[in-house]
């Protein structure tokens, strides 16, 4: 009977009290392979790839048709690639590919894997904060993150030469882009959102046990941001197929 649900098939609203960014830049040819060939990396500077942690503190998710006292309070974390999509017509979006979901809610780890391609897993994260800044944390995942809440330079190693180019590399992008290799169909959600204002963020020390297990030969981190109070809306899914 699961299997017979359409994945995104309804309107999906929330509010982001509180979102994490973190981007890292990694080679091109070590990212390639985690990604289906109908999509493009988003690059820069034909050489680093990109892969994006978020973490959101989430208020009030539900089907857009559901009153707000049904919605869900939870913590929703996810490890994205920037990526690429050329339709069929010819018009290239920008957007993610989900590689790992995490989320400390058991009822939205059932749900989210009937719902979505997402695929959750359960995890204990914390997320800490104060007036300087924060933790983010998770015993059953290994990460450990903290940060200040301001920065003026980027982080060291960064491919970056300033802000205003990092923040193009911010997630999440309007488009998030699952893949259906046996029907050669790619799904396209389009996220919609208010009150978009990254603030650059400084991580003092980090550490996040999935990155390392991709076995990428170089990995920087990129840029750091948060966002607050953010009104969210994820539409149903519409689908096109491949060209032959």
């Amino acid at each position: 009977m699961v299997n017979l649900i359409p994945k995104h098939s309804f309107e999906v609203k929330a509010h982001f009290e509180k979102a994490i960014m973190l981007t890292f830049a990694v080679p091109k040819e070590d990212v390639l392979p985690l990604i289906p060939s109908c999509l493009e990396l988003d690059d820069y500077d034909n050489k680093w790839g990109f892969i994006t942690l978020a973490f959101v503190k989430t208020k009030d998710l539900r089907p857009v048709r559901f009153p707000k006292f049904m919605g869900s309070d939870l913590i929703l974390s996810g490890y994205r690639i920037f990526v690429k999509y050329k339709e069929n017509g010819g018009r290239c979006l920008r957007g993610i590919y989900i590689i790992k979901s995490e989320t400390d809610s058991l009822k939205m780890k059932l749900m989210g894997n009937i719902l979505t391609h997402y695929n959750y897993s359960f995890s204990d994260i914390e997320l800490n904060q104060d007036l300087k800044g924060g933790r983010i944390k998770s015993t059953k995942a290994g990460f450990d993150i903290q940060y200040e809440n301001y920065s003026e330079n980027l982080p060291s190693d960064s491919p970056f030469p300033d802000w205003k180019i990092a923040r193009k590399f911010v997630g999440p992008l309007p488009n998030t882009f699952s893949y259906n290799e046996e029907k050669k169909e790619v799904l396209i959600i389009r996220g919609r959102r208010g009150n978009w204002n990254p603030k650059p963020i400084k991580i003092t020390e980090y550490t996040i046990p999935f990155l390392g297990d991709l076995n990428f030969s170089k990995i920087k981190l990129a840029n750091a941001f948060q966002i607050e109070d953010v009104p969210y809306m994820w539409d149903k899914a519409r689908k096109e197929k491949l060209n032959e």
